[in-house]
């Protein structure tokens, strides 16, 4: 990139021409400094590309899935002071609840997850994502990236989440509280006793 050349209040930049490429491939026509990644997409087969397949074939017991949930909320610092925060956590059978993090936005809150279990060298085992969130397309994205094979969220997925699942072969369970939850995708990974 070269550098940015001021006059008043306004700024040109010039990109090189491969990142100039890239951004007039990407032909998103709306910039801003937040979104989901989908303002400016112009079909739903740019916003919803082919996942990445999760293989993994860990089991977890109903009762594991209660009671990492039941730790994660345990475990939400920033949700019990203010009331008004999402969480994201990794919880593996070895040692529980690996990490937690918060955010008022749901998708911040799995990012963040992401990049710490990046930091710490634990991408690769494997383990239950757990949401406090509605579950929507991108987080099935997200989880499929991190190589997540069961999401277990509060909140019920949409329909294009449960396929986005079912094609990525992510165990999706929802509306999981209390006692109880709903598995919509590859029930194979979650065993019943």
């Amino acid at each position: 990139m070269l550098p940015c050349l001021r006059k008043a209040s306004t700024c040109a930049i010039w990109l090189d021409t491969q990142m100039a490429n890239n951004f007039r491939d990407r032909r998103r026509r709306i910039v801003g400094p937040t979104g989901c990644d989908l303002c400016g997409i112009e079909s739903l087969m740019e916003a919803v590309p082919a996942p990445r397949t999760v293989d993994d074939a860990t089991r977890f017991s109903a009762d594991t899935v209660l009671k990492a949930q039941a730790e994660m909320f345990a475990a939400q610092t920033l949700h019990a002071i203010t009331g008004a925060v999402h969480a994201a956590a990794w919880w593996t059978i070895r040692d529980g609840l690996v990490a937690v993090r918060e955010d008022v936005g749901r998708r911040n809150a799995l990012d963040k997850l992401t990049g710490a279990l990046a930091r710490s060298g634990r991408l690769k085992e494997p383990g239950l994502l757990l949401l406090t969130s509605r579950i929507s397309v991108e987080m099935v994205q997200k989880a499929a990236v991190l190589g997540a094979p069961v999401i277990v969220a509060v909140s019920a997925p949409t329909a294009l989440a449960v396929r986005m699942a079912d094609t990525a072969g992510i165990t999706l369970a929802a509306t999981a509280l209390n006692d109880a939850f709903d598995v919509y995708t590859h029930p194979e990974r979650i065993v019943m006793k």
